[in-house]
């Protein structure tokens, strides 16, 4: 499973899903035992249905394909900001609880300068 959180988002915490998602851990008997089939996503600035100034465009059914037919778990899933037909930044979405860190050099809006590291 693949559950994302809207970071952004005014009618549900955040951190409910991170708690949610703890527990699911602690109750499958820890990280190693259910990692294998449940994943969370942050959306930094995505607030409801979408809105707000962060992500609005990204392929979740398709990380999930990959997953679970080829075998390949999404260490990252990139994200685009649209705005009229027009992307205007991308960013990875990284696994709870990782982030997405700029690495120091080119541009906050792409992707490829960014990487997930453990917070």
């Amino acid at each position: 499973m693949l559950h994302y959180h809207r970071w952004s988002a005014p009618t549900i915490a955040p951190e409910n899903s991170v708690n949610y998602y703890e527990k699911a851990l602690d109750s499958a008997g820890g990280t190693t035992k259910l990692r294998d089939s449940y994943l969370l996503f942050r959306v930094p600035g995505m607030a409801h249905c979408g809105g707000g100034d962060g992500p609005n465009n990204f392929d979740m059914l398709g990380a999930l394909e990959q997953w679970k037919e080829r075998g390949k778990p999404p260490g990252k899933i990139i994200a685009s900001r649209v705005n009229h037909g027009v992307v205007e930044r991308n960013r990875p979405l990284c696994p709870y609880p990782q982030i997405a860190v700029y690495q120091g050099t080119g541009s906050t809006d792409d992707a490829a300068d960014l990487t997930c590291k453990t917070q």
